[in-house]
């Protein structure tokens, strides 16, 4: 049998090409695949990063809170007679402007020093 000798064949051609292209589309389709799972852990790493923080300030919010409420009823008896009621709106007003008191929070605490 003889062999061809110089270009390939037209089946030759077609069949390094096809060989050609199917490892380009699988090299590719695993860079993607590699790609999209980085960007996932990644999206994953910072939604547990702020879900920790958020549980964080969360739980300073509630120790302020329990402080301010703390603190408050050592100061109402000595001021039983004479509530000194704008001293207690610039308090929760000082612990608001720090972002120790949520809009809510603030919010609940005037109301009920008004009522």
């Amino acid at each position: 049998m003889m062999r061809r000798r110089g270009r390939p064949g037209l089946v030759g051609l077609a069949a390094r090409t096809a060989v050609v292209a199917g490892t380009a589309t699988a090299v590719s389709g695993g860079m993607q695949r590699h790609q999209q799972d980085k960007a996932n852990a990644e999206y994953e790493q910072q939604a547990y990063e702020a879900q920790q923080n958020q549980a964080a300030m969360d739980a300073a919010a509630a120790q302020a809170v329990a402080n301010a409420q703390a603190a408050a009823p050592a100061a109402a008896p000595a001021a039983a007679a004479a509530p000194d009621m704008m001293a207690q709106l610039t308090q929760l007003a000082t612990l608001h402007g720090q972002g120790i008191l949520s809009d809510e929070e603030f919010a609940a605490a005037k109301a009920k020093l008004l009522s």
